[in-house]
């Protein structure tokens, strides 16, 4: 992971939460989010996605974010196997 990449994700987390409440007209749909900018929302993820490949380059972080009023939690799980000190 590039240094900065944990800053530039709480930013633009920070950023989505904060624009949230006047995105939820557009509900199911995925906003882009670069730095503190939004780039747009779009009905696809594939089209988000594209949006943001064609703001930020292949090199430059940009998170794309399904719009939803309240996210449930994740619960992410991972077959784990110690290695024998």
């Amino acid at each position: 992971m590039a240094a900065g990449s944990n800053n530039t994700l709480a930013k633009e987390l920070e950023t989505f939460g904060r624009l949230l409440p006047s995105l939820l007209d557009r509900e199911g749909h995925f906003a882009v989010i670069l730095g503190e900018e939004l780039v747009g929302v779009y009905a696809a993820y594939e089209d988000a996605l594209r949006s943001g490949y064609t703001k930020a380059g292949p090199n430059i972080p940009f998170l794309v974010k399904r719009i939803v009023p309240n996210e449930p939690p994740q619960v992410l799980r991972r077959a784990v196997t110690l290695c024998p000190m």
